[in-house]
């Protein structure tokens, strides 16, 4: 049996609906983010779990849209931190309105999506959830400063930073529909553990391509982890490598000299570390899809398996 569509136009409406204001600034941003398509990865996995626990759709929807809200506002607050110029090929809300009008709109998210969920079943529970989610990625944004600052780079530290940046929403995105429902403590346990292992998958795909792609692709110039000083898992490897004086160098003074970021890709190629971190991303994705087992057989678990399984094959 196939997968119905997901119903992602109902979610891009309901969002539209919430992220409605009186003030134009606000309505503007809240239309980029509704307009702004992407992957919408977090909603799709909130509508997958639900029916792969045997919910329906319409329970989700407003899940769905608190689950974007909470990476929408992380993103407004990131882009800034970052200093960024563009996001998904377009100009940063802090470019275009200010760091004020930035800063409030995400923080206007934040506070619709305690709204939305003091509507919901299991509404307390949810929205510790979600504080706890909030918590854990300030704390993993904070924590990546904290290793640059200090030059502290090693797995351990690594590894709970894109936790708090990109897993545990993930996780959230997960195992909020379980909360709502009630589910089983297995099926709950199995969500979370498939959304740790995709979670740190993903945003180790992501790290991979910011060394080891280009461009055109990625749509945003190469590098960008190097020059804010992150060690990535790549990074990682060369920093345990005979290249290691010279990674670090590069890596503390933000690779501030023309051909810094070009010398790391040279030296990552021919150390065969992007090969070695596909590794680590192919074992995560398997990791993921045996959490899975704990869940009746359905179309959104088999879609759910896919999307871990393809990771590594992810270009953007």
């Amino acid at each position: 049996m196939s997968l119905p569509p997901l119903p992602l136009k109902i979610f891009e409406d309901r969002l539209r609906e919430v992220l409605r204001s009186r003030v134009e600034f606000i309505e503007l941003i809240g239309e980029d983010l509704a307009g702004a398509g992407g992957k919408r990865l977090r909603p799709t996995l909130v509508y997958l779990a639900m029916r792969a626990l045997g919910g329906q759709d319409a329970q989700a929807h407003d899940l769905a849209v608190a689950a974007e809200l909470l990476h929408s506002a992380s993103l407004l607050h990131d882009d800034l931190l970052d200093n960024a110029d563009t996001r998904r090929g377009r100009e940063t809300a802090f470019r275009r309105f200010g760091n004020v009008v930035s800063v409030m709109s995400g923080d206007y998210m934040l506070s619709k999506l305690l709204v939305l969920l003091s509507g919901l079943p299991a509404a307390a529970g949810l929205t510790r959830a979600f504080g706890e989610t909030a918590s854990a990625i300030c704390e993993g944004e904070v924590l990546q400063f904290q290793v640059a600052a200090y030059g502290d780079y090693n797995l351990e530290n690594y590894l709970e930073i894109i936790r708090g940046k990109t897993g545990v929403l993930i996780e959230l995105a997960l195992t909020a529909p379980a909360l709502l429902l009630g589910v089983p403590g297995e099926q709950h346990e199995a969500l979370r553990n498939f959304g740790r292992e995709y979670g740190l998958a993903f945003q180790m795909q992501d790290d991979l391509l910011d060394l080891a792609s280009d461009e055109a692709t990625l749509g945003k110039p190469v590098g960008g982890d190097l020059r804010e000083g992150k060690a990535t898992l790549p990074v990682l490897y060369l920093l345990d490598g005979p290249q290691q004086a010279e990674v670090r160098e590069i890596l503390e003074r933000r690779a501030a000299h023309t051909g810094d970021v070009a010398r790391v890709r040279a030296l990552a190629e021919e150390a065969g570390v992007f090969s070695a971190t596909r590794h680590e991303i192919e074992r995560r994705s398997r990791l993921a899809v045996s959490a899975l087992a704990a869940l009746p057989a359905s179309p959104a678990r088999d879609r759910l398996a896919a999307l871990a399984s393809l990771e590594a094959e992810r270009v953007k």
